[in-house]
């Protein structure tokens, strides 16, 4: 993160040397076939192979994250079926995709771009539109499996629910609001047979994948610290999850000002300048983004109290609508999770990948402990979210061993420990790894990405696009990955012909984040239905990837209060079968409320 054009061109050079060497034989087979990420790509890397009936799919939640889903379907894999949102704004992009921009569009192409269907009324020939309750379309039984992308709070109910009807799952991440919610939902997900899997795409990544590659050889040496961020400009009036509201408002803290409607505003000035409009591309432009903004406007007619959906009283004693927790659901503890579970689950998952890289058990590694900080600090009382925050995780490295006798060292010998026979420098208590992750708003210097650091290399990945590979802490000499018999080594010597190949493989088109392998792989599964083969975010590891989220929001909301943000994690709390739980959270309220009612 924040290197210089140099630093990132020799670090892409020998990260594409390291993969030549890690993927030789397959990226030969990927230059010869051509493919570089999305179809293809996954089944040639992770070995799920294809299915030649693609699974009927429901997708219930057709907002920003559904429709990034969409867009990433294979159609070879899954066919649509069916889709449920209760707004009209939402259904639009599902079939003629987000024409708000070009990067828009290109992440949320829309089903009759995916399909190859010429219009709409084609594409409802195809897919029927549940437009009030999902429920209807789990009592579809044309429907096997459903995509859920609703907001956070509707995660386990609409899971369990579709499991109880008979569908296997793939969630939006995180995996529930509490982590009460996830233990039910793994149970339910065993108790019926079924698949459950959260889209945690990394696990899906191959440049993750081939960096866990780059630790597991020891290129890395002994790993210390992994540094993360995820930082963004968003200020006062221009923050991404504090979209217009259908309709207007009253801007929060403005009473008795006039009401904005900044959607409505737009419609009209686009309505005058459409006739004016002679360049045809701009002129369908500009229509299509028309008719998306109508849709958009007319969210305004939705009731949302009978969805569940509340008013918000602020601190001040003043009070929100409801159409605002709905459109804005992100920014409300009642909805959402905030920083940590919007975008601090993927990093401290990723985090987690690194770490459980090293481990001999194959199991994924949890954090000992937290210390953590936030708050609103640039943002005013309009929210419940904070806006900033500031975390450190100690992580159990390899050799760590909380009982070993500190007191009993022999650093000239390294003689065994005489009550467990083990040498010294294998066993410590403070052999730890620890992570720090903010994650902030107001200034997006750095971006996102993660910065792995060992003793004898450092490994740069950034926006889960580039991964850089260096020796040392040195970003301005040249590496490259050579065998010399006893396994892969990192060098100063000029790169090989084969790493040619691989950066022209890897430059050959846009980076895959993994979305369509977990879907891809999601579909594999249920049609090679076994004990053997499972999602890769099953539900103990996504259940991994909220206990951190969750208890890191604990651990913020203690600093508030003056208690100390500092959580020491308990294993039960990973336990599916144990009630623990970081947050207060119940497993039996939450059975009784989500399955037994």
């Amino acid at each position: 993160m924040n290197l210089t054009p140099e630093q990132k061109t020799i670090g892409q050079d020998n990260y594409h040397e390291a993969v030549g060497f890690s993927r030789r034989d397959f990226l030969k087979g990927v230059i010869a076939a051509g493919a570089v990420s999305g179809a293809g790509l996954g089944a040639m890397y992770f070995g799920y192979g294809k299915v030649t009936d693609p699974v009927r799919v429901g997708v219930i939640g057709t907002g920003d994250e559904g429709n990034v889903l969409i867009g990433a379907i294979n159609p070879d894999y899954v066919q649509v079926v069916a889709i449920a949102d209760i707004r009209p704004y939402n259904i639009h992009r599902a079939f003629h995709g987000d024409w708000s921009s070009p990067a828009a569009l290109d992440a949320r192409p829309g089903l009759m771009k995916r399909y190859g269907w010429n219009s709409e009324d084609e594409a409802r020939k195809h897919v029927r539109v549940y437009s009030d309750d999902y429920r209807e379309l789990l009592a579809n039984d044309d429907v096997e499996a459903v995509i859920i992308a609703l907001p956070l709070h509707l995660h386990a109910e609409a899971s369990i629910e579709a499991m109880k009807a008979g569908k296997h799952v793939l969630t939006e991440k995180l995996m529930a609001h509490n982590v009460a919610q996830c233990k039910v939902m793994a149970r339910v997900a065993r108790q019926q047979d079924l698949y459950l899997a959260t889209g945690h795409q990394r696990h899906y990544s191959v440049l993750y994948d081939n960096a866990v590659n780059l630790i597991r050889w020891g290129l890395l040496g002994e790993l210390h610290h992994i540094r993360a961020q995820w930082h963004r400009g968003n200020l006062p009036g221009t923050d991404s999850w504090q979209q217009p509201i259908p309709g207007g408002e009253v801007p929060y803290g403005s009473p008795g000002a006039e009401r904005i409607d900044p959607i409505a505003e737009s419609i009209v000035a686009w309505e005058k300048a459409l006739p004016g409009q002679k360049d045809p591309a701009k002129h369908d432009q500009m229509a299509r983004r028309l008719a998306q903004w109508k849709a958009w406007d007319s969210d305004k007619n939705i009731k949302p109290t009978d969805y569940g959906y509340r008013e918000i009283v602020m601190p001040d004693g003043t009070r929100r609508p409801p159409m605002e927790e709905l459109c804005r659901w992100r920014l409300w503890e009642r909805t959402g999770g905030g920083l940590m579970a919007e975008l601090g689950s993927h990093q401290l998952d990723a985090a987690s990948i690194f770490v459980s890289a090293l481990r001999q058990d194959g199991k994924k590694a949890h954090p000992l402990n937290v210390h953590a900080v936030g708050g609103r600090h640039i943002f005013g009382m309009d929210r419940d979210a904070e806006d900033h925050v500031y975390c450190m995780f100690e992580f159990p490295g390899p050799g760590y061993d909380p009982t070993f006798d500190v007191g009993y060292r022999d650093p000239v010998l390294n003689l065994p420990d005489p009550k467990t026979g083990v040498p010294a420098y294998e066993q410590d208590p403070n052999k730890r790894i620890v992570v720090t992750y903010s994650s902030i708003m107001g200034n997006g210097f750095g971006g996102y990405g993660e910065v792995v650091m060992g003793t004898k290399g450092t490994l740069v990945l950034e926006r889960e696009q580039e991964v850089m590979l260096y020796a040392g802490s040195s970003t301005s000499s040249s590496v490259s990955v050579k065998d010399d018999g006893g396994g892969p080594t990192m060098d100063t010597s000029a790169s090989g012909n084969y790493a040619a190949a691989a950066k022209t493989a890897a430059s050959a088109g846009p980076v895959s984040r993994g979305y369509t392998e977990e879907i891809e792989h999601w579909a594999w599964c249920i049609r090679n239905k076994s004990p053997e083969n499972q999602p890769r975010c099953r539900p103990e590891v996504a259940l991994g990837d909220a206990v951190i989220a969750l208890t890191t929001n604990v651990a913020i909301r203690r600093g508030s209060t003056g208690e100390g943000g500092y959580v020491k994690f308990d294993e039960a709390w990973y336990d599916i079968d144990n009630d623990a739980t970081p947050d207060g959270s119940d497993v039996n309220q939450e059975t009784q409320r989500l399955v037994k009612a």
